[in-house]
């Protein structure tokens, strides 16, 4: 089984100590390696196939050459799933109690999950970390969920989560709540509110679902002032493993490390970036479109095509570990296909 509990913060150093800071490190971002890109995609249309028939296969081999190693390999996989407990839950907005999220910490610990079965077949290192279990965030609805502090500590959590040796990071969360956070981010982002953005969840019903709408309302008007700072909605209406999510996602950026993103949580605490630099989240594919309401939405504001389709919203990281098969595929087809003058034969008409 290859699975770590990382319960404390690595050694490597964050390059920011205040919101400022971190601003300041979310629009200075690196460029991708464009010419690598391009000598992914000539020799696309060396190999012994029609061009382009490739799909999407074909733009995704160039894309690891554009962030990742050069030449593009997809053999050192990180899988990291944060986990945090979110003190809007005592509006009734889960179906399962705040104690889930230690007892789903723990079954990850023991190989019991999803995710652990979907890293070991990708043969992916997983890592599960939660953040400060014992103590949740501010209830939303009243106060922010996170002060600058709190908020700037789960951000480096996940920053120094990130190995530079990693060739890819594929990103997940645990948390009892957090898609009544996400749905708030996404509607403080791109407008609407909780009608928009709410779904069921892990499962509400209809009466759950109009509380969680009615939450959700309540938290966007408390804190319509900072509506404009993508940085200080994700403070006020996420949650420690969005936060860290977000470190993730900004270390791979600094590190030229590609990203698969899972679903509508992921998705939703990646968003700030891309708010504050168009280009912010080149780096990162959406794995899949999930079931969760709001999901498919989202990925049409950032303008992110998801590889997979599967009517899964279960989280865990699950559907970004199951799209690493999808870009091994597509590397193993670059790599290993004849060109036309190594198969000898003809690739235009006589």
């Amino acid at each position: 089984m290859n699975t770590t509990l990382q319960t404390g913060d690595a050694e490597r150093p964050a390059p920011f100590r205040s919101l400022a800071e971190l601003r300041k490190a979310c629009l200075e971002l690196p460029t991708g390696d464009s010419a690598a890109a391009a000598a992914v995609m000539a020799r696309q249309a060396e190999l012994t196939k029609p061009p382009g028939s490739l799909g999407r296969l074909e733009e995704l081999v160039a894309w690891l050459a554009r962030w990742g190693r050069n030449p593009p390999r997809v053999e050192n996989v990180d899988v990291l799933v944060f986990a945090g407990n979110h003190g809007v839950t005592v509006h009734g907005v889960s179906p399962f109690p705040a104690a889930v999220t230690a007892q789903m910490v723990a079954n990850f610990a023991n190989g019991g999950a999803a995710i652990n079965q979907l890293a070991n077949a990708v043969s992916a290192k997983l890592r599960v970390i939660p953040l400060d279990l014992d103590k949740p965030t501010a209830d939303f609805t009243v106060e922010p969920a996170m002060d600058e502090p709190s908020f700037i500590a789960a951000v480096t959590t996940g920053y120094r989560a990130v190995r530079p040796e990693a060739d890819l990071v594929c990103l997940g969360e645990m948390g009892i709540g957090n898609t009544t956070a996400a749905a708030a981010i996404a509607a403080a982002l791109f407008g609407g509110d909780g009608d928009r953005w709410a779904g069921r969840g892990t499962g509400l019903d209809d009466r759950g679902l109009a509380r969680k709408r009615t939450v959700i309302d309540k938290a966007l008007a408390r804190h319509a002032a900072v509506a404009d700072d993508p940085l200080l909605i994700a403070a006020a209406l996420g949650g420690r493993e969005l936060a860290a999510i977000l470190g993730a996602t900004l270390a791979a950026r600094h590190r030229r490390i590609p990203v698969l993103l899972d679903g509508f949580v992921c998705t939703a605490a990646a968003a700030p970036l891309a708010k504050l630099r168009a280009d912010g989240l080149d780096h990162a594919q959406a794995a899949h479109v999930s079931a969760e309401a709001g999901h498919r939405m989202l990925l049409d504001e950032l303008k992110l095509k998801p590889l997979l389709d599967l009517g899964m919203r279960l989280g865990e990281g699950s559907g970004a570990a199951l799209a690493v098969s999808l870009l091994r595929s597509a590397l193993a087809c670059h790599d290993g296909m004849a060109t036309f003058a190594e198969a000898g034969v003809a690739n235009k008409p006589h």
